[in-house]
């Protein structure tokens, strides 16, 4: 498998034309997505949408959501679901051992395939900053305990990197929230009943492939969010939108 560079921090200027946008772990939910997007009248024109990752594993759509990659108004950042999955492409990790955490869809996938997109997925960004002072905010996957200064210098141990994939402390509750100066920071990576800010850090995987689960979408800096289940973006003829 060839190696890509990681651009491990990724900076977006400020929105100034439309509205900024982030979706929690979308784990294959593409047809809640589609809803969604239809709700909050995305503008793929003037809107961005970004993702705190986990695209894939355990709803019945990666392949789907795996493709929105390309969709120039979608910008995702590297989750632990992907990060197991290049594992697997690049041979450190058994097929069995991402099958057992939702990769199951991908039994059928060719080496060749699954190299292909892991190729792919490693082009994508631990973090993402978007504007500067006021406006700014970050978007990772799980928690971050460094500050904005810690972000933007990018050197990441691998202590701090597995807690930014993987970590759950914070979400639990089982550590109080670092007093750094950190930016609002939208996460994922930990099912939350409801949207739950700690410290800087917003949580808003609300579990959109659990049965009594939901994907959410919020807008950046703002109180507004949006969130349905899977079912219910079925019942209301979810699978025939249209991606922008």
């Amino acid at each position: 498998m060839t190696r890509v560079t990681v651009p491990v921090v990724q900076h977006h200027e400020s929105n100034r034309a439309g509205r900024d946008f982030v979706i929690g772990d979308l784990h294959g939910c593409v047809d809640a997505l589609r809803y969604l997007l239809r709700e909050a009248g995305f503008d793929p024109s003037r809107d961005r949408l970004f993702s705190v990752g986990d695209l894939v594993d355990r709803g019945d759509q990666s392949e789907e959501a795996l493709a929105l990659i390309d969709e120039p108004w979608f910008f995702p950042v590297l989750g632990n679901h992907e990060d197991t999955m290049c594992g697997v492409a690049e041979g450190r990790l058994p097929r069995y051992r991402w099958y057992g955490i939702g990769g199951a869809w991908a039994e059928k996938l060719a080496d060749g395939e699954l190299v292909r997109e892991a190729e792919r997925l490693r082009r994508l960004p631990l973090v993402r900053v978007v504007g500067a002072g006021a406006e700014r905010f970050n978007v990772l996957h799980a928690e971050f305990f460094g500050d904005d200064n810690d972000l933007d210098a990018g050197r990441f141990n691998d202590a701090v990197r597995e807690r930014m994939l993987w970590g759950r402390e914070l979400a639990l509750g089982t550590v109080k929230p670092p007093k750094r100066a950190l930016s609002l920071t939208y996460c994922g990576h930990t099912p939350v009943h409801e949207v739950k800010q700690i410290g800087s850090q917003m949580f808003i995987d609300t579990g959109a492939f659990i049965p009594e689960g939901r994907l959410t979408m919020v807008e950046a800096l703002t109180t507004r969010s949006w969130s349905v289940s899977t079912i219910d973006a079925r019942k209301a003829g979810a699978a025939d939108f249209a991606l922008p």
